[in-house]
């Protein structure tokens, strides 16, 4: 196997990574949606943090092997249409991921403090875990990863 193979490997182990962490977010935000309940959200918060991780390893992995790759590789290159595209989807599902997170990190946290002091429920919980504005951030950084999916299968212009 040659660096560039290995390097691709770990580009897709990476992407599997990402994809695996939007997953379980949008499993969370499904499992937790408009509920009240502060023992419910806070018995999410020990997967979201292992999900966090997945972000965090998969996006730079993306990113760092993607571009060493579209340098490397023939007949790649970073300038190349496709490449362009999905580093900037990646910027743009970066942020985006991160101000949902977040929000959903800060309803977590609340969540877990209400419940730690008895609180059973709150409306605030049922804002946050509804079609909030982290909701619609989530979504759109979620398309916004299945664009780069696209380009990384198709190319365009490749």
């Amino acid at each position: 196997m040659s660096l560039n193979d290995w390097i691709l490997s770990l580009h897709l182990l990476s992407a599997f990574a990402y994809v695996a962490a939007e997953v379980v977010f949008t499993a969370m935000i499904v499992s937790l949606w408009r509920t009240e309940s502060t023992r419910r959200v806070s018995s999410f918060m020990a997967i979201s943090r292992i999900a966090t991780g997945l972000v965090l390893l998969g996006s730079l992995g993306t990113l760092v092997f993607g571009i060493w790759l579209s340098i490397t590789k023939e007949p790649y290159d970073l300038w190349d249409f496709w490449v362009i595209a999905a580093i900037v989807l990646w910027a743009v599902a970066g942020g985006l991921g991160q101000q949902a997170g977040n929000a959903y990190g800060s309803a977590g946290m609340e969540a877990t403090r209400l419940a730690t002091s008895g609180t059973e429920t709150s409306p605030v919980l049922a804002e946050t875990f509804g079609a909030s504005r982290a909701f619609w951030f989530h979504l759109v950084s979620t398309v916004a990863i299945l664009a780069i999916l696209v380009l990384m299968v198709w190319k365009p212009g490749a």
